[in-house]
C-alpha cells in the first residue's frame, strides 16, 4: 500500500510516520514544509493543480492529513486547518489516483459538553473558538467533497512529544523548575478542567487501521474516560518523585489559564485570554468511543500513568 503522508514533522504525525514505516505492506511518501520531507509543498500556499500532478506521479492509495496549527490568530489558523485542507480535497478531486483520505480532526470542533456526558460523533458542533472552527471547516470540507474519506476526531493527545505548550506540558515544565529550584510547594492555576487524554501511540494506531478500512465520516478517538487535570499533575508529581505540596490556585492569573487548553501564541504573554477555555471546550470533555471499536476494530491500550512517565522523562531531561 502507497501512502502519502502530510505533516509526517508534526507531533501526531512523528508517531504515524512510525507506525506506517514497521508496516511492511506500506510504501511510505512524506509530504511537508520540512527540508526533511521526501517533497516539500505547502498546504497553506500551493496549489491544488501542484498537489494534483504530485497525486498523478505518485499514485498514493491512501493520504493521510496529519497538518495544522493549534496556535495562531482565526487567519492562521484558517489559513493551515481549513485552506490547506480544502487543496487537500480539491487535489484529490482532480487526480486519478482514486486515493482515500484520511483526515486528523479534533475533539475541539464539539466545543463544551455537559459535564457527565460522553460526546458521540451525532452530537452537533459548536466550538468554542477559532482553533475549533477552523477544524471544524476543514472536517465538513472533507465530508462534503464525495471524496472516500474519514475524519478521525482526536481528543487530548498525550505521551512522549506532548508539546511544551500543551496543558500536561505545561504542568509537566512547572514541575520540573519546581524541583530543580527546590521548592516544597507548586501552585498552579486551572486544575478543575476534565479532558479525555488519550496517547498519541495509540491515536497512531488508529490512524494505521482508518487507513486499512472503508470507514467512512467522523470517528471519535479518545479513551472513553475523563480525568481532571488536578488528578493528573498529582499522578505526575507521583511519578516524578516531587515530595512537594501542589496547591490550586482559585482564581488563576491569565498567563497559567493557558494551561487550561491548546498554547497560545509568543505575543499572547500580556494579552488577556478571550475565551474561559483557549481550547473552547469548557469544564469537561468525553469522548464516547464506540465507534471506533465497532468500526475500525481499536481500543486504547496506553494508560494516563503511562503518558505521563513519558512526558516526565522527556521534561526529566532538562534539569
Amino acid at each position: 500500500m502507497r501512502v502519502l503522508l502530510i505533516g509526517a514533522n508534526g507531533y501526531i504525525g512523528r508517531f504515524v510516520a512510525d507506525r506506517l514505516l514497521a508496516d511492511p505492506a506500506v510504501q511510505l511518501t512524506a509530504l511537508g514544509r520540512g527540508d526533511d520531507a521526501d517533497v516539500r509543498f505547502d498546504l497553506a500556499t500551493g496549489s491544488p493543480g501542484a498537489l494534483t500532478r504530485f497525486l498523478d506521479a505518485v499514485h498514493p492509495g491512501v493520504v493521510i492529513n496529519c497538518a495544522g496549527a493549534t496556535r495562531g490568530g482565526a487567519r492562521d489558523l484558517t489559513r493551515h486547518n481549513t485552506v490547506a485542507v480544502a487543496t487537500v480535497c480539491e487535489a484529490l478531486r482532480r487526480s486519478g489516483c482514486g486515493a482515500r483520505l484520511v483526515q486528523i480532526g479534533c475533539g475541539s470542533e464539539y466545543g463544551p459538553s455537559q459535564p457527565g456526558s460522553s460526546t458521540a460523533e451525532d452530537a452537533v458542533p459548536r466550538p468554542g473558538g477559532p482553533y475549533g472552527v477552523s477544524k471544524l471547516a476543514a472536517t465538513e470540507l472533507v465530508l462534503g467533497s464525495g471524496l472516500d474519506a474519514v475524519v478521525l476526531r482526536v481528543f487530548s493527545p498525550a505521551g512522549p512529544g506532548t508539546p511544551a505548550g500543551s496543558p500536561l506540558g505545561r504542568l509537566a515544565e512547572a514541575l520540573r523548575r519546581a524541583m530543580q529550584s527546590g521548592d516544597g510547594e507548586l501552585k498552579l492555576g486551572g486544575l478543575g478542567v476534565q479532558r479525555d487524554f488519550i496517547d498519541v501511540r495509540d491515536v497512531a494506531r488508529a490512524v494505521h487501521a482508518a487507513s486499512l478500512s472503508a470507514a467512512q465520516g467522523v470517528i471519535n478517538i479518545g479513551s472513553g474516560r475523563a480525568v481532571r487535570l488536578r488528578d493528573a499533575a498529582a499522578v505526575l508529581a507521583r511519578v516524578a518523585g516531587y515530595g512537594g505540596a501542589l496547591h490550586e490556585l482559585d482564581a488563576p492569573p491569565g498567563p497559567l489559564r493557558a494551561a487550561i487548553g491548546h498554547p497560545r501564541a509568543e505575543s499572547d504573554h500580556a494579552a488577556p485570554v478571550a475565551y474561559p477555555y483557549p481550547d473552547g471546550c469548557g469544564s469537561w470533555q468525553q469522548a464516547d468511543v464506540r465507534t471506533a471499536r465497532d468500526r475500525l476494530g481499536w481500543r486504547p491500550r496506553i494508560n494516563l500513568e503511562e503518558s505521563l512517565a513519558d512526558i516526565w522523562m522527556e521534561a526529566a531531561c532538562r534539569i
